[in-house]
C-alpha cells in the first residue's frame, strides 16, 4: 500500500478494519488451500484425460473490425454456416450472438463454436478490455458501456435480419442492458434470448460459498481491496503466478460441479489468469451494484431460454428463479452436478437446448411469412 492508500485508510478506521480483517481471513485459508491445492495437482497429475487433444483456444473465425462508442476496439469473430446445413437451406439471416463472462473471453463458448455452426451465422466477441479486444477507459468498465457495445457489433456483424441474443455470466447482463438500451428491438428484430449461469441483479448477496460472515466480508471489501491490489498489478501477477496450483483449485471450486476433465479446468484457469488484475478490479464495482429487472419485461416478449447450474457458487439458481418470476413465459433449465461454467461443463445438455431455442424461433419465423403471403 503507497502512502497515499495508508493515508485515506488511516482517515477511515472502518475501512482498516475492513482491509485488515479481509486480508487476516485470506491468510486463515492460505494454509488448507496450499495443501488442498498440492492434492488435486497430485490427482491431475495422475488422472486420464479424456479432452487432453481438445484445441481449447484454437478455434478462430472470421475478424471483423467493430469499434464501439468510447473508440475502443472490440475483438468479434463470425462464422458463417456450412454449405448444406439448416441455415443455409432456411435462408432466414438468422444471427446468434454470443456474449462471454466476467474475466473470460470468447473461447469459453468453445464447444458451441465447434457444434452449433450449422444453426446459423455465429458471432463471438471479447467484451472491452478482455481477450483480444481493445483496453478501455477504466470510467467505462461498467454493465450499461457493455450494452453499448453489443449495440456495435450487432450494427457490424448483424445490421438487418433476426437475431438470438446469449449470454453468459456478466455477458447475460450485457444482454439485459441492450434491452435497457433497445427494448423496441424485442419482438422485432431480437427473436430469442438465452441467459445462462447469469442474474438481474443483487450479486452483493451472493455467499460464494462462504460462510455468512466471510462472504458479507468479501463484498463489502472487494472493491477497496481490488483496487489497492490493481495499483500493485505488477506484484500482484507475480504473485498468480507463483501460487498458480492455488488458483487452480479455486477455478475448479468456481467453475464447476462435477469432476470435469483437467485440461477443461487448465483451459479457464488460463483465461481467467489472462485477464490483468487492474481489469478485473475495474468491473468488480458493476457487478456488485448491477440490477437490471427492468429488462426483463422486454426480454419477456421473445423466446427466452434459462440454463444455470444446480451448483453454482457464482450466480446461484435463485438468480434464474428470479429472473424467470419477472419471464414467466421463459423455459427454465437446471442442470445437475453443473457449476458456474456450465456451457463447458455439460455442453451436450447446453447445445441441445440451444438447438430447441433457435429452432423454435426459425419455426417462428416461417409461420409468419406464410401469414404474411
Amino acid at each position: 500500500m503507497s502512502g497515499s492508500d495508508f493515508s485515506r485508510a488511516v482517515a477511515n478506521p472502518g475501512r482498516v478494519a475492513g482491509l485488515v480483517g479481509a486480508l487476516g481471513a485470506a491468510a486463515a485459508v492460505g494454509a488448507a488451500l496450499g495443501v488442498a491445492a498440492e492434492r488435486v495437482v497430485i490427482r491431475r497429475a495422475l488422472r486420464p484425460d479424456a479432452e487432453r487433444d481438445e484445441p481449447f483456444g484454437g478455434l478462430r473465425g472470421r475478424v471483423v473490425p467493430v469499434i464501439a462508442t468510447d473508440g475502443t476496439s472490440l475483438h468479434v469473430e463470425v462464422e458463417d454456416p456450412p454449405e448444406g446445413s439448416i441455415a443455409d437451406r432456411a435462408d432466414d439471416g438468422l444471427t446468434i450472438i454470443f456474449s462471454h463472462g466476467y474475466a473470460l473471453e470468447q473461447d469459453s463458448w468453445h464447444y458451441q463454436r465447434r457444434d452449433l455452426r450449422a444453426l446459423g451465422r455465429l458471432v463471438f466477441w471479447d467484451q472491452r478490455s478482455h481477450g483480444r479486444s481493445g483496453r478501455g477507459p477504466a470510467e467505462n468498465a461498467t454493465i450499461d458501456q457493455l450494452g453499448h457495445d453489443l449495440e456495435s457489433v450487432i450494427a457490424a456483424t448483424a445490421p438487418t435480419g433476426p437475431l438470438v441474443l446469449v449470454g453468459h455470466s456478466m455477458g447475460g447482463m450485457t444482454v439485459m442492458s441492450y434491452a435497457v438500451l433497445h427494448p423496441e428491438e424485442f419482438g422485432e428484430r431480437v427473436r430469442g434470448v438465452a441467459l445462462l449461469a447469469t442474474s438481474s441483479g443483487g450479486l452483493a448477496d451472493v455467499p460464494l460459498g462462504l460462510p455468512a460472515p466471510l462472504a458479507k466480508l468479501f463484498h463489502n471489501t472487494a472493491p477497496q481491496l481490488a483496487g489497492v491490489l490493481a495499483r500493485r498489478k505488477d506484484l500482484v501477477e507475480r504473485g498468480r503466478r507463483a501460487g498458480s496450483d492455488i488458483a487452480y483449485l479455486l477455478t475448479k471450486v468456481y467453475s464447476f460441479g462435477s469432476n470435469v476433465p483437467p485440461s477443461l479446468t487448465t483451459f479457464v484457469h488460463r483465461m481467467l489468469s489472462a485477464t490483468p488484475i487492474d481489469v478485473v478490479a475495474e468491473f468488480l464495482p458493476t457487478l456488485e451494484t448491477h440490477d437490471k429487472t427492468r429488462a426483463l419485461d422486454s426480454i419477456g416478449r421473445v423466446d427466452t431460454l434459462i440454463i444455470v447450474g444446480d451448483a453454482d457458487l457464482l450466480t446461484p439458481s435463485k438468480h434464474s428463479d428470479e429472473i424467470v418470476r419477472h419471464v414467466p413465459g421463459a423455459e427454465l433449465v437446471v442442470i445437475p452436478d453443473s457449476g458456474h461454467m456450465v456451457m463447458l461443463e455439460k455442453y451436450p445438455e447446453v447445445n441441445q437446448h440451444l438447438r430447441e431455442l433457435v429452432s423454435r424461433v426459425r419455426k417462428g419465423l416461417v409461420d409468419e411469412t406464410v401469414e404474411s403471403a
